[in-house]
């Protein structure tokens, strides 16, 4: 006997949302934005919603992750539908292909494979990804990292995938090396002032940083999301007290300024 779904339970509520979806792309009365968008209109929202994401765990919100989870959930089930308009697949499909995948990357837990502690479990994961990538015919040992991926985030995995055969610099202090040169070289074409070539070392050292991340065990990305969190609040600092002495910035001197940014460090040096 099937049991109709009770009010507010899980089923209940994705009822309502894929509902919701599928009326906001009905042709007949559905919303004419929705209407018009396509799978590459809807990606930047896709990402932007996962950014919102990790600002809300940041803040150690609930009320405000709840409410950014629920949108980063609207846009799975947004790009379901459009599959599903298509004929490609539908929400139910999605749902079970990610079920699938979690079983047979946990055969530990859903099978009669041995326990694994964590590192166990890393090391067992890539190599079923590693399989995966196989049977889809993906070659390489950089196969299947995304191109989209933001570029630091990128930089680290794919020096994390070559450091798994052995090409990887011995310890961070090697990469500081690396820095240094690549510092230099950037120095050297700043004379020359070629964007080109300015574009490329500049680049390099952008990549040598995320890999000094990686081998320290840290996420480019939440790295400078934390040092861009510093320089917001440090600058607002410098803000709000030119507005408490009736100054304008635009008038103020770099020096002035940079007694007022070293005064927001000292007082928010633990935030």
């Amino acid at each position: 006997m099937t049991q109709t779904p009770k009010q507010n339970s899980p089923e209940t509520a994705l009822h309502t949302l894929l509902a919701i979806m599928a009326k906001l792309r009905d042709p007949d009365g559905g919303c004419p934005w929705d209407l018009v968008q396509d799978f590459a209109s809807i990606a930047p929202y896709t990402i932007e919603e996962g950014y919102e994401v990790a600002d809300a765990i940041a803040a150690e919100d609930p009320g405000k992750l709840l409410d950014e989870l629920g949108d980063l959930l609207f846009q799975v089930v947004y790009h379901a539908q459009m599959a599903t308009e298509r004929g490609w697949f539908s929400f139910a499909d999605v749902a079970k292909s990610i079920s699938d995948k979690m079983i047979r990357r946990h055969p530990h837990v859903f099978g009669e494979a041995a326990a694994r502690d964590a590192e166990a479990q890393t090391s067992a994961w890539e190599a079923q990804k590693a399989a995966e990538r196989a049977a889809r015919a993906e070659s390489g040992v950089l196969a299947g990292i995304p191109d989209g991926l933001p570029a630091l985030t990128r930089a680290a995995k794919l020096t994390r995938r070559a450091a798994r055969v052995g090409f990887d610099w011995p310890d961070a202090g090697a990469v500081l090396d690396k820095l240094e040169e690549e510092a230099d070289e950037l120095r050297a074409e700043l004379q020359g002032a070629d964007k080109s070539r300015l574009q490329d070392e500049v680049g390099d050292l952008l990549f040598v940083l995320a890999n000094l991340a990686r081998k320290l065990d840290l996420d480019p990305e939440a790295a400078l999301r934390h040092a861009n969190q510093k320089f917001t609040r440090r600058f607002g600092y410098i803000e709000e007290q030119a507005d408490l002495a009736g100054k304008n910035l635009n008038d103020m001197s770099l020096e002035e300024m940079e007694v007022l940014w070293q005064e927001a460090k000292k007082i928010q040096v633990n935030i």
